[in-house]
């Protein structure tokens, strides 16, 4: 087992990019094609699919691809795992086997069952995150293609991994390695340069899907297929890196991968090292995801245009208080935002306009629905000039709302449902550790502190990268050189952080310290009210945040701002 093991990526959500499966079969070795399809967001739409056809509740996009995918993949010689059961993991392996006598490809499936808890009552959704060990029986057992429900998104890289490499329950620092590596992977074409803030240096309108080599130690090197484009440095995987997470221990349920011990090297063009990953044991309970239905909301976005932009708004504001005041129900919350994009004497009627937008909730969808609508519409020709709005009001609809709760592993059913039909439980983890925080590493001697500055964005000397779990958001900054973490490490405190983005005010902020990595982590606590799905905000998932705090002036170090090299930052 000398050889490392090739596993390839083709998707980071249900919607990716449909080639991927094909360009990642066809365009250099593999041994696994994994493709990720599940998040907090999309466990919801497959329980509303679910509620219309109790055959669904899976990916439907997997079968689709898999109808070229199978024959390439068999021809290849490459395994393919997916998360795109959903709901529905032996439904959509039955409809794979339909699939393959189809097209007239031998093909043994097997697919991983048990994360469906019983559904408490007012959800749609109740599943634990399951990890590796049913996929990696199920290739120790012949698979060629395993799909799976609710699992972690890097046990479609720890499963395979430990079952190419023999490793067992306790191989902690290995099952880590992989944990790191399938964190990388897991989002797709963002460990190649897609959203990454030095986009600038770099061709990445059509970036390549990532792949990582994983060695039996647990070490990897991330890259990409040769002649894709995007590309992979260091920037890009501890941006991915960053994403979602949030302390230095990264708890799942095959092992908890200590963040705080990863080492990149650059070891050539696109080829990124990932080593030093130490593992402990996992937590004993297993993370629970529940999806219910929220309430009711409806949206209407008010175009502002030219001058007198405050004036108007609030007098949009008063004649839709009015006009609700008047309606036979109202609805309980009532959120107005104005977004201030217009510019004075502008050259086009769109960059002179400002959107004022209106979100309304509450649990009767007649609060929402024509009372709002129909308050908007009125409105038409006795409000301000210029009246338009960039939609016509609808009905509303529902909205969702993800939470999380913890169950003990060993109430987890883990079943491996092998390509003969055989049903093999898999064995909770013997071992297990509380989660707990680190200490807090000591901080790298800060720059002296008379030296000059200049104000400027901080996104200058670092990167970020934020995203979501649940309501809260993690924002990752991490510096461009041992320089500027120096000066990061110390500037960049949680008081800095609620300067720099209002926003934070009232709300607990966490700052996790990786110096591996030059980064901070902050974990931002009710951020996003009641997840995604409830559209609490008008970034809902915070993929912004992180770009918004690199757009804010403070005070940086001269020298540090003339080092910048890169050319996407001398601007």
């Amino acid at each position: 087992m000398n050889e490392p093991l090739r596993i390839g990526n083709a998707s980071g959500f249900y919607g990716d990019r449909f080639d991927a499966v094909r360009e990642m079969l066809t365009g250099g070795p593999l041994d696994v094609l994994t493709g990720d399809y599940l998040a907090e967001l999309t466990m919801l739409i497959l329980g509303r699919s679910r509620l219309k056809d109790p055959t669904r509740g899976y990916a439907t996009t997997f079968l689709r691809q898999l109808e070229e995918g199978l024959e390439l993949a068999h021809d290849h010689g490459v395994k393919i795992v997916a998360n795109a059961g959903g709901l529905n993991p032996a439904g959509l392996a039955a409809a794979v086997r339909e699939l393959a006598q189809k097209v007239g490809v031998p093909v043994r499936v097997a697919h991983v069952e048990g994360d469906s808890l019983p559904v408490p009552e007012g959800f749609l959704t109740a599943n634990a995150y399951l990890g590796g060990a049913g996929i990696a029986a199920c290739l120790a057992a012949g698979a060629d293609v395993v799909v799976t429900g609710r699992v972690t998104d890097a046990a479609l890289v720890t499963g395979p991994a430990a079952a190419h490499f023999g490793w067992g329950p306790d191989d902690y620092d290995a099952l880590a390695g992989a944990v790191v590596a399938g964190h990388v992977l897991e989002c797709g074409t963002q460990a190649t340069g897609g959203n990454y803030s030095f986009f600038r240096g770099h061709d990445i309108r059509r970036p390549g899907f990532p792949l990582a080599e994983i060695h039996a130690d647990g070490s990897s090197v991330i890259t990409k297929h040769d002649g894709t484009g995007g590309v992979v440095d260091v920037g890009t995987v501890t941006a991915q890196l960053l994403y979602e997470t949030g302390g230095a221990r990264y708890a799942g349920p095959d092992v908890t991968a200590r963040l705080d011990t990863v080492r990149l090297t650059r070891e050539g063009p696109d080829r990124v090292r990932i080593s030093g990953v130490r593992g402990e044991a996992p937590p004993p309970t297993l993370k629970v995801g529940l999806n219910r239905i929220g309430g009711w909301r409806n949206e209407v976005g008010f175009v502002l245009t030219g001058l007198d932009i405050e004036a108007k708004a609030q007098l949009v504001k008063d004649q839709f208080a009015q006009a609700l005041s008047q309606a036979r129900t109202q609805p309980d919350e009532v959120r107005w935002e104005l977004v201030r994009a217009d510019r004075a004497d502008a050259p086009t009627e769109e960059t002179a306009g400002a959107l004022l937008r209106l979100v309304v909730r509450d649990q009767d969808p007649e609060a929402v629905g024509r009372a709002v609508s129909g308050a908007a519409i009125e409105l038409a020709l006795g409000s301000y000039p210029g009246f338009h709005v960039t939609a016509p009001p609808g009905k509303g609809a529902p909205y969702g709302v993800f939470e999380a709760k913890y169950v003990p592993a060993d109430e987890v059913p883990h079943v491996a449902v092998l390509p003969d039909g055989r049903r093999e439980s898999q064995k909770p983890p013997v071992r297990t550790q509380p989660l707990r925080e680190t200490e807090e590493p000591p901080l790298p001697e800060p720059l002296p502190s008379d030296a000059p500055t200049r104000t400027a964005p901080l996104g200058r000397i670092a990167g970020a990268r934020s995203g979501d779990k649940g309501g809260d958001a993690n924002v990752g900054v991490w510096a461009v050189s041992d320089d500027a973490w120096r000066w990061l490490a110390h500037e960049l405190t949680v008081e800095r952080l609620r300067e720099l983005l209002p926003e934070t005010a009232g709300l607990t902020v966490v700052r996790h310290v990786l110096p591996n990595l030059r980064a901070l982590n902050f974990v931002v606590h009710g951020l996003l009210g009641e997840g995604v799905a409830a559209q609490h905000r008008f970034d809902p998932q915070a993929k912004a945040v992180g770009e918004w705090l690199r757009s804010r002036h403070l005070p940086i170090p001269v020298s540090l701002l003339e080092a910048v090299h890169a050319p996407e930052v001398n601007a």
